[in-house]
């Protein structure tokens, strides 16, 4: 077996070497110079795309079983996928791309959000001088400036702070982060800064006070990522690639090379999933980039393939935004068993991750309680014990796979390569495995100079280095302003649609509804605290949104970043799908059960819904069990044991407060451990024990008794005795 490793970089000298050589002036205009003359040769390279819009997905399956044999088929819809598509596109190489599931279902939609060069690499690199993590660490740099450039509107820069409380640490991290400024040279975002202890604490005023000496600012980059996975398939679609998701490979197709007598792999044999229809998909040269399941494919070209993926799960939670500045992340270098942990604004809320354990490899993902109390402690740690960091805050979590592969030509078989490998079969079964985000574009430029290599295609250089993602040609910082203006939006709703779909974003705002109010004109939101507006759900099909998953997920961010939240739009959602894709009852109640599940396990809803159940104990103080227990009996005046939506409603009535009947029962429901439609005392005493412990909150049940008891004390009349008599 062929196997050839992709690394870039400059191979006869490191960068500090040569800047040693050169002086630091020249050797920042050497690299300045490097990287624009790149950045040219793309530009100049890169035709028009061929179609405006993306095509439906009935073209691109059309596309599929028409074309007599493509010059690439990619297996994988993730960003290396995808990135593999794009490259190979527009080199004029006949393209096709399918995705068992949806475009970015896996790894590449769970990462920690962060488009980054891998400062931590970089102190290997310099404590073990490696010259190997060097060049990994100097191309991330040279991707995640070029990542930053074609998707501004996905992409932006994030100051991260590394707090020291030690005076050693000090001088240690400085020249650590600003090593890393110079590795980056022209592609440094901003330079990285020193601040005092009260100045990191105006910046970071949640962070623990208690023998903090000061802190450290470096930058990074941040991005929206199933959307930049979206942008680049919607991207290589438009520039002609037949790009399909939902298409399962059930086996490889073959050959026999009339040169060689060999077997040669030919294509694929695909399957609709939504539809069952089954056609094959012949090509010149198969890319396996399947991620996780990069060895069931390479199992399909030679079941005796030795594995070489070694997958690991990396968690993250989220948590409200109030835990962190709204413009300033935080990295925890070094836990309490050595892993990193960030801390990031993302959304308006707050992601923390990532653990790092080895896992089972699995289509389904599901977040281990273990793991998330394991974040929550460490978040602990950094932060002021002002801020009570309660488990009930996790509004959602997600567990994602990180592929790790082997490299088998190394002397030690068990050692995990740091950087991607890229594999050739005895068949000519290409696969890339390994890498990261942030290096998915120069992964897939090695990926096709192996393929047009291999497979003698005739096709130039790579022209993605500055090729604009869709969206992002025309985006500006103020494009929001014209939507507000032509279209009477809301500014949040239009300063979101902006950062979500670019230049896009005036095609979503023509579909989206009147509201019937004075203000915003049109804009009818999903739920009332997120941007999201119905109109996108109509545009995510035009995106190849097939389920309400992929609209909860990955169209929009809803489940990512509230549960609940998503669960409460969802019977809305399945609606406006079903009118679009003319879903029947039956199909629309399937998708409302597949996406509750899908929240269930895979977005942390389980783990949620668990820290209140029948078993829970109930630790309250006898005053405290007292205190509930009147409020209880003040929505139960007939001292059934029980409260029911009647309850809640005659009381609401008495203090003029009008609830929709719907929302009622959710609110109950969430607290309702029997499910036989009444809230018991003992199910309020829990819920009421678990609120004080931290594992839950926000718990609107709580929340409505709470302020329904002020206003039904507030109404109390005074006795005559304390007004004088009444004189």
């Amino acid at each position: 077996m062929a196997f050839q490793k992709a690394v870039k970089g400059t191979i006869l000298v490191g960068g500090g070497a040569l800047a040693s050589v050169l002086g630091l002036s020249q050797f920042a205009h050497y690299r300045r110079k490097q990287v624009n003359l790149a950045y040219v040769q793309a530009a100049e390279c890169v035709s028009e795309p061929v179609n405006r819009e993306p095509p439906s997905r009935e073209a691109q399956l059309l596309s599929l079983q028409n074309t007599a044999e493509f010059d690439i088929l990619v297996i994988g819809g993730g960003a290396t996928g995808c990135g593999c598509a794009l490259d190979a596109v527009t080199r004029g190489l006949k393209t096709a791309l399918v995705e068992r599931d949806d475009f970015s279902s896996g790894t590449s939609s769970r990462s920690t959000k962060l488009i980054h060069g891998g400062v931590r690499y970089l102190q290997k690199a310099i404590m073990k001088l490696d010259i190997e993590q060097y060049r990994m660490v100097k191309e991330a740099l040279h991707e995640r400036a070029n990542l930053l450039e074609i998707a501004p509107h996905l992409s932006a820069p994030l100051p991260i702070m590394l707090p020291v409380y030690k005076w050693w640490q000090l001088p240690y991290y400085w020249v650590g982060i600003k090593l890393y400024d110079l590795v980056a040279g022209s592609n440094c975002l901003k330079s990285s800064y020193v601040l005092s202890k009260s100045r990191a604490l105006e910046h970071f005023p949640m962070l623990q006070k208690d023998k903090l000496v000061g802190a450290i600012v470096y930058y990074d980059g941040q991005h929206n990522d199933a959307r930049m996975n979206l942008a680049i398939a919607l991207t290589a679609a438009r520039y002609g690639a037949a790009t399909a998701n939902y298409m399962e490979v059930v086996s490889l197709l073959k050959k026999t090379d009339p040169h060689t007598g060999k077997e040669r792999v030919s294509g694929a044999r695909c399957k609709d999933v939504l539809t069952g229809q089954e056609f094959d998909v012949r090509a010149k040269c198969v890319i396996n980039a399947t991620g996780p399941f990069t060895d069931t494919v390479r199992k399909m070209d030679d079941k005796n393939a030795a594995a070489i993926c070694q997958p690991s799960a990396g968690v993250h939670i989220v948590m409200p935004g109030y835990y962190s500045p709204e413009s300033m992340g935080l990295l925890d270098p070094a836990t309490s068993d050595g892993r990193v942990i960030f801390f990031l604004p993302w959304q308006k809320m707050t992601i923390a991750g990532t653990t790092d354990t080895p896992t089972d490899i699995t289509h389904h993902p599901i977040p281990s309680e273990e793991d998330i109390n394991f974040i929550l402690n460490e978040v602990r740690n950094y932060l002021s014990c002002d801020v009570e960091v309660r488990r009930g805050d996790v509004l959602a979590a997600w567990s994602g796979i990180r592929p790790l592969v082997t490299d088998p030509k190394s002397a030690d078989t068990q050692s995990i390569s740091r950087n991607h490998v890229v594999d050739i079969s005895e068949s000519g079964l290409i696969t890339i495995a390994g890498g990261k985000w942030t290096t998915y574009r120069s992964m897939a430029e090695d990926t096709i100079n192996a393929a047009i290599k291999t497979h003698d295609l005739k096709a130039g250089p790579s022209r993605t280095v500055g090729l604009f993602l869709q969206g992002g040609k025309d985006w500006s910082p103020t494009l929001y302003i014209r939507l507000v203006q032509d279209y009477g939006l809301e500014s949040e709703v239009a300063q979101h649609l902006a950062a979500t779909y670019g230049d896009k974003a005036f095609e979503v705002a023509k579909m989206a509804s009147v509201t019937g109010k004075r203000w915003p004109i049109v804009g009818v939101r999903l739920v009332s605290e997120f941007p999201y507006i119905e109109a996108e759900v109509k545009y995510g099909i035009k995106e190849y949104a097939c389920t309400a998953v992929d609209m909860i997920s990955r169209r929009t961010r809803l489940a990512f970043l509230n549960v609940q939240a998503a669960e409460e739009a969802l019977p809305r959602i399945v609606e406006l799908m079903g009118r679009e894709l003319n879903w029947d009852d039956y199909k629309k109640e399937e998708e409302l059960e597949t996406a509750r599940k899908f929240l269930y396990y895979e977005m942390g809803y389980k783990s949620r819904s668990e820290q209140l159940t029948d078993r829970s104990e109930i630790s309250l103080l006898p005053s405290d069990i007292d205190r509930y227990k009147k409020r209880f009996h003040k929505f139960d005046a007939d001292q059934k044991g029980f409260i029911t939506i009647v309850d809640v409603q005659r009381v609401l009535e008495s203090i003029n407060v009008q609830m929709d009947e719907n929302t009622l029962h959710e609110i109950l429901n969430e607290v309702d451990l029997n499910k036989n439609g009444q809230v018991e005392l003992n199910e309020f005493l829990q819920l009421m024990s678990a609120i004080q412990k931290g594992r839950v909150s926000g718990s609107r049940l709580a929340i409505l008794m709470k302020t329904a008891e002020e206003n039904l004390d507030r109404r109390v009349p005074i006795p005559v005795d304390r007004s004088c008599g009444g004189f």
